[in-house]
């Protein structure tokens, strides 16, 4: 996903230096090219020995190390970086930068590197909370700089408030959305439906499907990464909503259909990924649950057809992308709700397929247009998300 990325990482002297060695350890796995450098300070946390084994680069320290491989290594590195991260980034390395002091190899190479610069503070909470320190930061955000919030929790000095570094996988998602993926979706507002409504019976029993959320939280992400604002109405799932995304949380069709009816006029494509239930109980006043023979009788009617609104509500311009997951005749079957929910593509899957079920991570989808069907083969959902997102910029 990062081949041919090279990504910069700032650390400095806070007790949650060690955790950039794992996100270290995250980034080559993903094939980028990764340097660290450190102050004098977070060498007495972390031994740069641990990050030049991991990254398979020097770890840049001195200023005046005579031993690199470039003429000047700071302006060397700056010019190759895609991105920056100072994490964990200290209150003293904080306020530097922001004054543009530049006294070390840490300080020297941010300031000289044009590309986008990410700070992850990691402090004592009542230092984070210095009027000074917010001060600090907010300079850095009028210069372009984005800042991460940090999380709230025990921290290392034993009180309880925020101060604390997020995990490496919230540090790799900032860089990911930065650099992971040409913008080609930027300007354009997407919204995305995940996840299984549920109808309740009564206050314990409800009426649901098995669909996970996994393809519509893929979709969102991927939008999102290509640079889209991007809204999930997000029903029950089991995968967790992507960070940078809009989450609107529902549990019947009925919420779906309000929340979706109303953001979609001023959405540019809607993608209609989540698994609705057809039916809901009645709730009229003479509506009963009825027993007879030991099996239990409960009146029901149709949910609104939430695709079919968006078709015959459809603005000039937008795109609408549904889901058919069929059984039997899936072109077939799929090719009439295309025309019959005035949509400009489905996608079309089988049960009776492997890896392209409820809950898997794989899928197998038959994109579905009016000018012809493109069959994709056994992928990621991932993967998936990119290739129906590919179809949709050729329409937009």
């Amino acid at each position: 996903m990062l081949k041919g990325k090279t990504v910069l990482l700032a650390v400095t002297g806070s007790i949650a230096a060690y955790k950039i060695a794992n996100l270290a350890s995250m980034l080559k796995k993903l094939h980028c090219n990764v340097h660290v450098l450190m102050t004098r300070n977070a060498t007495n946390f972390i031994n740069p020995i641990t990050f030049e084994t991991l990254t398979g680069n020097k770890c840049l320290v001195d200023t005046f190390d005579r031993n690199f491989e470039f003429s000047v290594e700071h302006v060397s590195l700056a010019k190759q970086a895609d991105v920056v991260l100072v994490a964990p980034a200290s209150a003293n390395v904080i306020g530097k930068i922001s004054w543009g002091i530049a006294d070390d190899m840490l300080t020297t190479t941010v300031m000289a590197c044009t590309c986008k610069k990410i700070i992850s503070p990691a402090m004592n909470t009542n230092m984070f909370r210095n009027p000074i320190v917010q001060d600090n930061l907010a300079r850095l955000q009028r210069y372009g700089y984005e800042i991460i919030s940090p999380a709230s929790g025990y921290l290392a000095c034993g009180d309880v408030g925020e101060g604390k570094m997020p995990e490496p996988e919230t540090l790799l998602a900032y860089i990911l959305k930065e650099v992971a993926f040409p913008k080609d979706l930027a300007g354009k507002k997407i919204l995305v439906t995940a996840g299984a409504t549920r109808e309740s019976i009564d206050p314990v029993r409800f009426i649901t499907n098995h669909s996970s959320g996994k393809m519509g939280t893929a979709l969102a992400r991927a939008a999102m990464l290509r640079g889209a604002e991007v809204t999930l109405v997000a029903a029950h799932m089991e995968a967790k909503a992507p960070l940078f995304v809009n989450v609107v949380p529902v549990k019947s069709a009925g919420d779906m259909f309000e929340a979706v009816t109303s953001l979609a006029p001023e959405m540019d494509v809607i993608i209609k990924a989540a698994a609705v239930a057809d039916y809901t109980p009645q709730t009229t006043a003479d509506s009963k649950m009825k027993k007879k023979d030991g099996e239990l009788s409960i009146p029901l009617k149709r949910t609104q057809d939430i695709l079919k609104y968006l078709g015959e509500h459809k603005k000039p311009g937008q795109i609408l992308c549904g889901f058919s997951m069929e059984t039997d005749n899936v072109i077939e079957n799929s090719r009439k709700k295309l025309a019959g929910k005035n949509a400009d593509m489905i996608c079309a899957n089988s049960l009776r397929t492997a890896g392209a079920g409820f809950g898997t991570d794989t899928n197998v989808i038959t994109v579905i247009t009016p000018e012809a069907d493109y069959e994709l083969e056994l992928m990621s959902k991932d993967d998936a998300a990119h290739r129906i997102l590919d179809l949709i910029r050729e329409r937009l």
